[in-house]
């Protein structure tokens, strides 16, 4: 077995920083700041590792027992993915000092968890099998259990928790018995082995007698089964009930990188499998992606429209924005070619949407504290008292819903309704239009509310100490993931040469 250490450092330093979190604090027990400290500095070496490894262009691959068999694969795409990745959970750490600071929760074990998930998050990029593309999901998602429910005597954090618990474990079961379904058809898991199913297959069903058509059936049975379960992980119908109640009884701050990160790994897990794997073989993964799109925007969009909860109103609406992520990614997998314009739809508007959302969570962190989102009326006269963070939420809100001058989310919009168009799938870009005006219904009730006199004097306080705070770490990671993206031709080449 051939390992390149080298392509592992991200990983390595990620691990090291969960572990060094808990050191630190046993050794200065109930101190905020070395934990705090030590913790945001293995996350921005994370990220520096994953930049100066990427950098240099070169393909390094780790756990390989073949020329094509690899279990981890680190170029420049996986490195970019782990970079933004650490820049998600270096802004939530960052949003999350005040929570911290009251003592509601542990510092040790808040750092240690979240540093846990973002070791997860950095393998997952470059997993190119389904072992290793199911644990690193799973070494995402886990550790955000615990952190949704670690507040003391927060009794709404703790059903959320169980909720996000429960509903996770149906689905990594149905992505499981999807993996195993695939693993008996084509007799591998790596990618590669997946991808040349068809003479894999031919081959196998002369030796054991069985009918290719019957282990063909299998293979599409098991890739259905495998793309439905991993998309919980953007919250897509049908496994999206999880999401408004645990993003309301989270934190703030996790609700942030919960809604963002969770959601990017989804993303790219879908990528990996539905484009590396199971496109060379199958079709019908695409209109799986573009059945689970069509009913995420539409139930999505319908049910945000009853919301009075600002928290509950952004998880319904990121059920409708995982819709538009999968569209284009459903349009690629089906296309006769990977194109560089469905590519960049569906990296663009991924990044785009985590870097509105992000500024959306850390725009309700200045304003109402690192606790509870509350409802919608309370931001009733908010123009008003702090008319720098209205700006902020309403810029995230016009972005998410596709309009000026909320410019990255029109263009996002416009480049998923353009490539699929280009890709002969004119339905799916009918049915994005119409969801995209659903969703201008619920985004303008909103930012209206911000314009709207309060009733109450003092309904809404902003919190002068933290918006400073939070609004830098909005736009920081803002930053950062611009500049780790390039939005750039350059990337789109080299996604497009990763995965097609």
């Amino acid at each position: 077995m051939r390992i390149d250490q080298v392509a592992l450092i991200p990983a390595y330093v990620a691990a090291g920083t969960a572990v060094l979190a808990l050191l630190v604090d046993l050794i200065v027990p109930g101190r905020r700041g070395p934990v705090m400290g030590v913790t945001a500095l293995g996350m921005a070496g994370v990220m520096a590792a994953a930049i100066a490894v990427g950098a240099g262009g070169e393909r390094r691959t780790a756990f390989c027992v073949g020329p094509d068999q690899c279990s981890l694969v680190l170029d420049p795409a996986a490195a970019i993915v782990a970079g933004v990745f650490a820049a998600l959970a270096l802004g939530a750490l960052a949003l999350s000092v005040p929570l911290l600071r009251t003592g509601e929760v542990p510092v040790g074990e808040y750092c240690f968890l979240l540093a846990c998930s973002l070791a997860g998050a950095v393998v997952l990029g470059g997993a190119r099998d389904l072992i290793t593309l199911i644990v690193a999901l799973e070494t995402l998602t886990l550790p955000l259990y615990m952190l949704v429910g670690l507040r003391r005597g927060a009794r709404e954090g703790g059903t959320a928790a169980v909720t996000f618990f429960v509903v996770s474990v149906v689905s990594t079961a149905v992505a499981l018995l999807g993996a195993a379904l695939v693993f008996t058809a084509t007799g591998g898991v790596h990618f590669s082995d997946i991808a040349a199913g068809p003479a894999h297959l031919a081959g196998q069903s002369a030796e054991v007698g069985a009918p290719v058509a019957a282990t063909g059936a299998l293979l599409k049975v098991g890739v259905v089964l495998l793309l439905v379960g991993l998309g919980f992980k953007v919250a897509a119908v049908p496994a999206h009930a999880w999401a408004p109640a645990t993003y309301d009884g989270a934190p703030l701050p996790v609700a942030a990188y919960l809604s963002t990160a969770s959601k990017l790994g989804g993303v790219v897990a879908l990528l990996l499998v539905g484009v590396s794997a199971a496109r060379p073989v199958l079709s019908t993964s695409g209109l799986t992606l573009a059945v689970l799109a069509t009913l995420s925007m539409t139930v999505g969009n319908l049910v945000a429209l009853r919301q009075r909860r600002m928290v509950r109103l952004l998880a319904w609406s990121s059920v409708a924005q995982a819709g538009y992520l999968l569209a284009p990614l459903g349009a690629l997998i089906a296309a006769d070619e990977v194109t560089p314009l469905l590519v960049a739809a569906v990296i663009g508007y991924a990044f785009f949407y985590v870097v509105l959302e992000f500024a959306a969570f850390g725009a309700l962190v200045a304003v109402r504290g690192a606790g509870d989102g509350g409802r919608i009326a309370d931001y009733r006269g908010l123009a008003r008292r702090s008319p720098w963070l209205t700006a902020v939420l309403v810029l995230a809100l016009a972005g998410l819903a596709g309009l000026p001058p909320g410019l990255a989310g029109l263009f996002a919009k416009v480049a998923v309704v353009r490539s699929l168009l280009g890709g002969d799938a004119t339905w799916l870009a009918i049915v994005v239009a119409v969801n995209a005006v659903i969703g201008l219904a619920y985004y303008v009730r909103v930012g209206a509310t911000f314009f709207t006199p309060s009733e109450e004097a003092g309904e809404v306080v902003a919190l002068r100490a933290r918006v400073p705070w939070a609004v830098a770490t909005s736009v920081g990671v803002a930053a950062v993931v611009a500049v780790l993206v390039g939005f750039g031709p350059e990337l789109v080449m080299r996604a497009a040469g990763t995965f097609g």
